[in-house]
């Protein structure tokens, strides 16, 4: 059964102690062998691209159970130790100015893996198309600044990203898997870790939002002129569409005692924006996504009048598991104990070098030693 959904977690200032990074490094590095060994690279980004499952493993490695700082560590982490010759598998991306060479990346595992050339432009479209989705078209407050894409030796992908809400402190990581993606625009998500839902996200990337996304579509390619009709430049004796609260169903609504819920005044910068996507003639929502400037703003206002004038509302509901093995970096809920670290790490490494030796006989003691403890 599919599960679709994010993680919030809040921030966590600091850095990882080098004498701890390197034990992670080292440990992340086992464990991956030891799926790939056993399951082959698609079945370790299955896991990847499982909420639930990737904030185990980074517990496991000694992360803070409830911080924004296991996505970025952990990734850090598995970048270090994943070896595309040995594993099967690239990691581009990164967080910051590394998230924008993420594209680069993905061309150069096509070149390592030998994939054709329709399989990497399919990945990099795939690239933008969810950084473009988490970033505009799921508007829950959360800015992305992480972005990492996992290639596989057999052209299958997975993304796990990460945004931040500056005002709550708070991060939300989002995952995506190529198997379990049959459409962008329709709940497109794997997986569920979240102890925060937002109480009102507008989620143009939703099932409920497939019609509001095809008005989208045609109000720019029928004439982007008459948007300016429905909204207003500011005026104190003015009310505009986004003076009204449209509650869930569109059954009711209500008017603001000052503020406007959305903030909706195009710019003559912003309006020309709307002129060159007409001009382009986007034939589905996929591409003008994908057209240069079509961000938040725009979005919310073409689902607004979508909602408003036309009486196809879009979904404004949010899309929205731990465990600990070894501790956390800050010592909650306890101190890392290094001497019970390195064993881990030797004892995984022993099982992956054991496990060459006579795969089946040692993995196979090893699932029932799980079984036994589980």
């Amino acid at each position: 059964m599919q599960r679709k959904g994010v993680a919030n977690l809040p921030l966590h200032g600091g850095h990882t102690p080098r004498w701890l990074f390197d034990r992670m490094t080292k440990l992340a590095g086992a464990i991956t062998d030891v799926i790939i060994d056993e399951y082959g690279p698609n079945e370790f980004i299955h896991r990847i691209s499982n909420p639930c499952w990737f904030q185990a493993f980074s517990c496991v490695l000694g992360f803070d159970w409830h911080s924004s700082g296991t996505t970025t560590t952990t990734l850090g982490a598995l970048k270090s130790s994943i070896k595309p010759e040995e594993h099967g598998i690239y990691l581009s991306g990164g967080k910051g100015s590394a998230s924008r060479k993420t594209i680069a990346g993905i061309s150069h595992a096509g070149d390592i893996f030998n994939l054709k050339t329709y399989s990497i432009d399919s990945m990099i479209n795939a690239s933008r198309l969810s950084a473009k989705i988490d970033n505009s078209c799921i508007q829950d407050g959360y800015t992305l600044y992480v972005h990492n894409f996992f290639v596989t030796e057999k052209g299958d992908w997975a993304v796990v990203q990460q945004g931040m809400n500056t005002d709550t402190k708070y991060a939300r990581r989002y995952h995506w898997l190529n198997d379990s993606l049959d459409n962008f625009l329709q709940d497109p998500h794997t997986g569920i870790s979240c102890d925060k839902k937002e109480k009102k996200s507008l989620n143009m990337a939703s099932k409920e939002s497939k019609e509001a996304q095809k008005i989208s579509v045609d109000l720019i390619n029928d004439n982007p002129n008459h948007l300016r009709d429905y909204f207003k430049r500011k005026d104190a004796n003015q009310l505009r569409l986004t003076d009204f609260n449209i509650s869930d169903g569109c059954t009711s609504f209500s008017l603001p005692a000052h503020h406007a819920v959305l903030d909706m005044d195009l710019s003559d910068k912003e309006f020309q924006v709307l002129k060159n996507a007409w001009e382009i003639q986007p034939e589905n929502y996929e591409e003008l996504l994908l057209l240069k400037g079509i961000g938040p703003k725009k979005i919310r206002a073409l689902a607004l009048i979508s909602d408003l004038v036309f009486g196809e509302p879009a979904s404004w509901n949010d899309p929205v598991k731990y465990t600990f093995t070894h501790g956390g970096k800050d010592g909650f809920p306890y101190p890392v104990d290094r001497d019970v670290y390195d064993n881990s790490i030797s004892m995984v490494k022993d099982a992956v070098y054991q496990s060459k030796l006579d795969k089946k006989d040692k993995m196979n003691a090893f699932k029932r030693l799980d079984d036994f403890i589980s």
